[in-house]
C-alpha cells in the first residue's frame, strides 16, 4: 500500500510591492538630482543679473555743481513698486504723457501682458531710483505740494506748481526758484532718457504783448524752464530734450474754482522710458 506523503510548504510574504517601490525610489533621485542641478544653475544667473545690476543701476546725481551732491540727494535704497495712477474726475483729462514720435497707440499694449528684457528691466529700476530720490529730496527740502513726482507706465513725472517757479502771468523763472530748477537739473543728469518739458495753464485768458494766449504763456514757460536747466548740468544732452505749452487743455482739475485752477497751472517733466517690453 503506497504511503500518502503529506507536503508542508512555508507561507512566504508578497514581495511584489518593491519592485514599484524600487522604482518610485529611482525616480525620485531622478527629481532630487534635476531639481538640484536647476537650483545651482539659476543661483547663478541670479548672482550674476545682481552684479549687472548694482554696477548698472546708478544714477549720477553730482555731476554739476561744486562739491558734488551726495548729502543733498542720498540715494543708498532701492525703490518700492510703481505707484498707483492718479484718480482723476472723467469731466478732466486723464494723467497723460505728451505724445512721442512712433509711440504704438495705448490699446495696442495696455492689455498685454509682455515680458520685460533685461534692458527693459534695468532702465525700470533706473527711474523707479530716479523717483525715489525726487521724493526724498522734497521731503528734506519741505517742497510738499510743490513737487511730485511719480511712476506712470511710460515713464517718471516729475511735476512743478506754478508758482514755484513763476511770477503770476509771466514766463521767466523767479531768482528765487532758480536753486529749485538747477536741483532739478542734478537729478536728471546722465538719464540717457527722452526728456519733454510741458507747460500747462488754466483757462483765464491772457491777452498781452508777449502772451497774445495761454498757448504761447505755457510754451514759453516751458522753454525757459528747458533752457535753464540744460545750463545748469553739463552732462544733460540738449537733443534729448523738447518742450510743448498745452495751454488750457489738459487740466487736472475742473477749472470752476481757485484751488482746481491752482492745480492746472504747472510745468511738467516727463522722463520717457526708451525701452519696450516685446513679445517673443
Amino acid at each position: 500500500m503506497s504511503r500518502k506523503h503529506s507536503e508542508h510548504h512555508e507561507e512566504h510574504p508578497d514581495e511584489t510591492w518593491l519592485v514599484p517601490y524600487s522604482d518610485l525610489l529611482t525616480l525620485l533621485l531622478a527629481l532630487f538630482i534635476v531639481l538640484f542641478g536647476m537650483s545651482k544653475t539659476d543661483e547663478k544667473k541670479v548672482g550674476e543679473l545682481g552684479k549687472s545690476f548694482h554696477s548698472a543701476f546708478t544714477v549720477n546725481l553730482g555731476g554739476g555743481g561744486s562739491g558734488g551732491a551726495s548729502s543733498m540727494f542720498p540715494f543708498s535704497y532701492m525703490a518700492p513698486s510703481m505707484a498707483p495712477s492718479e484718480n482723476v474726475p472723467a469731466a478732466v483729462t486723464s494723467d497723460m504723457p505728451p505724445n512721442r514720435p512712433n509711440a504704438p497707440p495705448a490699446s495696442a499694449t495696455s492689455n498685454k501682458a509682455v515680458p520685460l528684457t533685461q534692458a527693459a528691466l534695468r532702465e525700470t529700476v533706473q527711474l523707479l531710483q530716479l523717483k525715489e530720490a525726487v521724493e526724498r529730496y522734497i521731503k528734506l527740502n519741505g517742497l510738499v505740494g510743490e513737487l511730485e513726482a511719480r511712476s506712470t507706465e511710460d515713464g517718471v513725472r516729475l511735476r512743478i506748481k506754478d508758482s514755484a517757479l513763476f511770477p503770476s502771468g509771466e514766463a521767466y523763472l523767479r531768482p528765487e526758484s532758480q536753486k529749485l530748477a538747477a536741483d532739478i537739473a542734478k537729478l536728471l543728469a546722465g538719464l540717457p532718457q527722452q526728456i519733454v518739458v510741458a507747460g500747462h495753464t488754466d483757462n483765464v485768458p491772457i491777452n498781452t504783448s508777449l502772451y497774445p494766449s495761454n498757448w504761447e504763456l505755457s510754451g514759453m514757460r516751458a522753454i525757459n524752464f528747458m533752457r535753464f536747466i540744460l545750463s545748469q548740468e553739463p552732462s544733460l544732452k540738449p537733443e534729448n530734450f523738447s518742450a510743448i505749452g498745452y495751454g488750457e487743455y489738459r487740466p487736472l482739475r475742473p477749472n470752476t474754482s481757485e484751488e482746481g485752477r491752482a492745480k492746472n497751472r504747472r510745468v511738467e517733466v516727463w522722463i520717457i522710458r526708451t525701452q519696450k517690453s516685446t513679445n517673443y
